[in-house]
């Protein structure tokens, strides 16, 4: 292995079995990163010396589950890199941007070489995603900024900002970070939110945000952040 390539400990969040076994185990050899299963019922270590990747198996944390999940990272890991494994096609990798920070997407089909290569890159900070998927995402992102995804019940250019980062399963004080706002802020605006479209709560508004604007929400700061396709 290249001594230039980014190294750090790998998590792969889902269920300890024999292939997943044999999966970290070539994943560590190949990669020189320690890597570590960890149940999805399990909190993370929070531990780890240097730089940190959690892998996501999408067979044992389905889309609807990713919200709460990541919601449930410790501060520690909050800006830690999220990339899912196991993605069956394009269409199921953007209905987990939509739910989630994803910094990179693994297909079911990827070969062993590809997914060594993609954990260097994300552990050097990249991105990792396909050319079709980063062009789709920049399809949606150029949409959004159109106000394409605007629906009819009056939400404010702010509002859908804010619908955006939820949707892609941002924290209160994340949103009020990424948005410079106070937290205060934010929870007015996700009232006025959830009274325009009817809502109680963020389950509710995530159910009511893929019902009413469609399998995929741009994610402002993935769409942003878009680099050269790979």
């Amino acid at each position: 292995m290249s001594q230039d390539k980014p190294t750090g400990t790998v998590y792969i969040v889902t269920e300890k079995s024999p292939q997943v076994q044999l999966f970290a185990e070539y994943l560590n050899d190949h990669t020189g990163c320690p890597v570590n299963i960890h149940s999805p019922s399990q909190p993370l270590p929070t531990d780890a010396e240097g730089s940190v990747l959690i892998l996501i198996d999408s067979d044992h944390i389905g889309v609807d589950a990713l919200p709460e999940w990541q919601e449930q990272l410790p501060e520690a890991m909050a800006k830690t890199p999220l990339a899912a494994i196991n993605i069956r096609d394009i269409d199921h990798a953007l209905e987990a941007l939509s739910c989630a920070q994803l910094k990179g997407v693994f297909y079911r089909n990827e070969s062993l070489e590809v997914i060594c290569k993609g954990i260097h890159a994300l552990l050097g900070g990249d991105l990792w995603m396909s050319r079709a998927l980063m062009a789709r995402l920049i399809l949606f992102y150029r949409k959004y900024q159109s106000n394409a995804f605007r629906p009819t019940c009056g939400l404010t250019n702010r509002e859908m900002e804010i619908i955006s980062l939820l949707s892609a399963g941002s924290s209160n004080q994340q949103i009020a970070e990424k948005l410079f706002v106070s937290e205060h802020t934010v929870k007015s605006h996700l009232y006025n939110i959830f009274r325009k479209i009817n809502v109680h709560n963020r389950i509710q508004a995530l159910n009511w945000i893929h019902q009413n604007l469609g399998p995929i929400l741009p994610n402002i700061e993935t769409a942003r952040s878009l680099q050269r396709p790979k």
